[in-house]
C-alpha cells in the first residue's frame, strides 16, 4: 500500500514543474530574486530590473507557458524581435527630454564622443575571443548604454545574441550607481571632483524647436541605418517643444512610455531561461559588456580632463562619465559623486548636456557599425 502511495505520488510530481526543476532553474531564479530585490530594497532603476527581475523568476520555473507561440511573454517578445517596442520607447523619451543643456553647451557634446571608446574596445576583445564580426559589432553596442539601440543593432547584426545583449545592457545600466563611481573616482583628483561650474545659458524656444527637425533631417541623410530610432526621438521632442500639442507630449511621454518599458523589461527577463542562458556563450558576453561600460565611463572621464588642457573655465570631469547614452541614470551619476565631495555642487544640469549628447554617439557609432558590415 506505502509502494503504491509512494508511486501515485511520485506521477502526481512528475505532472508538476518541480518534477522538471533542475539547478539551473534555481540558480536563475536566484539572480531573478536579486535584481528584485536591489529594485525594491536599493531602489537600483526599479523601472528596468522589476520587470526584468519578476520575468527571469517565472519563465524558469517549469510548467509555464507563457513563452510559448499564444503566451504573454511570447507576444511582448515579437514587439522587441520585430524592433516595434524600441522606437516606441525613443518616442517617449524624446517627450519628456529637454535638450537644452546639450544646445546650450556645444563643447560638452565631445564627451558624448569620448565616452564610447568602450564600444570599440569590446568590438575588438570580441573578435579576438572568436565572436563573428557580426557578433562582436552587436556586443560592442552594449558599451553606448542605450537599451533601445542595443536592442535595434543586434537585431539588424546577430539576432541570435539579443536575449544575452539585452540582459547585459538593461542590467548594467540599471547597475551603473555601482559600476561608474570607482573607475570616476580613480581617474579623477579630489580636487576636480570638487570643480564647480557656472549657470548655463538659456536656450531660446525657436532653438529647441529647429533642434529635433534638423538632427532628424541630418541623421536620415547620413545615418539612415538607425533613422528609425532617432526620427521618433526627435518626434517625441517636437511634441514637448512645440507647446501645441501638450496632451500628445503627456501622452508620449506618460502612458506610451510606462507601457513599452513595460512590455520591454518583461520581454528582456523572459529571454533568460535557463536552458539557453547559462552558457559560456552568456558569460563571454556580460564580462565584454561590463568592460565596455568601464572602459566608456573611463574615456569619458579622460575626455573632459584632456579638454581641460585648453578651456579657460574648467569643466568637472566627473561628467564626462555622462557621456554614454544612459539617460538620465548617467548624469544622475555623475552629479551624485560630485555632490557627495562638494555638498554645494550641483552638477545633474551639466551633466545632462554630453549625456543627450551620448545617444547620439551611439545612434551614430551603430550607424557606422551597420554601414561597415553591409546593413541597411
Amino acid at each position: 500500500m506505502l509502494e503504491q502511495i509512494i508511486s501515485l505520488f511520485k506521477v502526481l510530481l512528475g505532472q508538476t514543474g518541480i518534477g522538471h526543476l533542475w539547478w539551473g532553474n534555481v540558480l536563475m531564479i536566484g539572480i531573478g530574486t536579486v535584481m528584485v530585490f536591489l529594485a525594491i530594497v536599493k531602489r537600483y532603476e526599479p523601472f528596468l530590473l522589476l520587470g526584468i527581475g519578476f520575468a527571469c523568476i517565472v519563465v524558469n520555473i517549469p510548467g509555464s507557458d507563457l513563452i510559448l507561440p499564444g503566451g504573454l511573454f511570447h507576444y511582448a517578445h515579437q514587439g522587441v524581435a520585430l524592433l516595434i517596442v524600441p522606437p516606441l520607447i525613443f518616442l517617449g523619451v524624446g517627450a519628456m527630454t529637454d535638450f537644452g543643456p546639450m544646445i546650450a553647451s556645444p563643447k560638452l557634446v565631445l564627451l558624448g564622443a569620448g565616452a564610447h571608446l568602450g564600444i570599440f574596445v569590446a568590438l575588438i576583445l570580441a573578435k579576438v575571443i572568436g565572436f563573428s564580426i557580426t557578433e562582436a559589432g552587436a556586443i560592442g553596442i552594449i558599451g553606448g548604454a542605450d537599451g533601445p539601440m542595443a536592442i535595434f543593432v543586434t537585431m539588424k547584426l546577430a539576432p541570435h545574441l539579443l536575449p544575452q545583449i539585452s540582459v547585459a545592457a538593461y542590467s548594467y545600466m540599471a547597475l551603473m550607481p555601482l559600476i561608474q563611481p570607482p573607475v570616476m573616482r580613480l581617474l579623477t583628483t579630489k580636487a576636480e571632483r570638487q570643480i564647480s561650474m557656472g549657470k548655463i545659458r538659456e536656450v531660446s524656444r525657436l532653438e529647441k524647436v529647429l533642434f529635433p527637425i534638423v538632427i532628424a533631417s541630418l541623421v536620415n541623410l547620413f545615418f539612415p541605418p538607425v533613422a528609425p530610432l532617432v526620427t521618433m526621438l526627435m518626434l517625441g521632442n517636437l511634441l514637448r517643444e512645440s507647446l501645441v500639442v501638450g496632451h500628445l507630449a503627456e501622452t508620449a511621454g506618460g502612458s506610451v512610455l510606462a507601457i513599452m518599458t513595460l512590455i520591454l523589461t518583461t520581454a528582456i527577463g523572459s529571454t533568460m531561461r535557463a536552458e539557453t542562458f547559462l552558457t559560456v556563450q552568456t558569460l563571454q558576453i556580460v564580462g565584454l559588456g561590463l568592460v565596455a561600460f568601464v572602459f566608456g565611463t573611463g574615456s569619458g572621464v579622460v575626455t573632459a580632463k584632456i579638454m581641460n588642457l585648453f578651456l579657460k573655465e574648467k569643466i568637472n570631469p566627473l561628467i564626462g562619465s555622462a557621456g554614454i547614452a544612459s539617460v538620465p541614470i548617467a548624469a544622475r551619476v555623475s552629479h551624485i559623486v560630485a555632490h557627495q565631495e562638494n555638498p554645494k555642487n550641483y552638477l545633474i544640469y551639466h551633466a545632462m548636456g554630453p549625456n543627450l549628447a551620448g545617444v547620439f554617439g551611439t545612434a551614430i557609432s551603430g550607424g557606422i557599425l551597420l554601414a561597415l558590415l553591409g546593413v541597411k
